[in-house]
C-alpha cells in the first residue's frame, strides 16, 4: 500500500467513525427527548391526580363543616326554643329593676 492509499483508508475510517458518533448523538438526543416527554406526561398525570384528590378532600371538609355547623345551629335553636319564658316573673323582675333605678 502506498502512503496515499493508507491516508485515504484512514480518512475513510475517520469519516465512518464521525458518522457513528453523529448517529449515536442523534440517538441519544432522541432518547433524551423521549424521556423528557414521558417524564412530562407522568408529572402531569400525577399533578392532575393530586389536584383531584385535594379538591375531593376540600369538598369533603366543607361538607363536614357545614354538617357540623348545621348540627350546632339546630342544637342551639332547640335549646333556645325549649327555654320557657314566664311572662309574670319577667314582668315582676323588670318592675323591680325599674323601681331600683328610680
Amino acid at each position: 500500500m502506498h502512503n496515499d492509499e493508507v491516508l485515504g483508508h484512514l480518512l475513510e475510517i475517520e469519516s465512518e467513525a464521525a458518522a457513528l458518533v453523529d448517529n449515536a448523538q442523534a440517538e441519544a438526543d432522541r432518547r433524551v427527548l423521549e424521556a423528557e416527554k414521558q417524564n412530562r406526561i407522568a408529572y402531569e398525570e400525577h399533578y392532575h391526580r393530586k389536584i383531584r384528590e385535594l379538591e375531593s378532600d376540600l369538598r369533603q371538609s366543607k361538607d363536614h363543616a357545614r354538617q357540623q355547623y348545621q348540627k350546632e345551629l339546630d342544637a342551639y335553636k332547640e335549646k333556645i326554643n325549649s327555654v320557657a319564658v314566664n311572662m309574670d316573673q319577667f314582668s315582676a323582675l323588670m318592675n323591680r329593676l325599674v323601681e331600683e333605678e328610680e
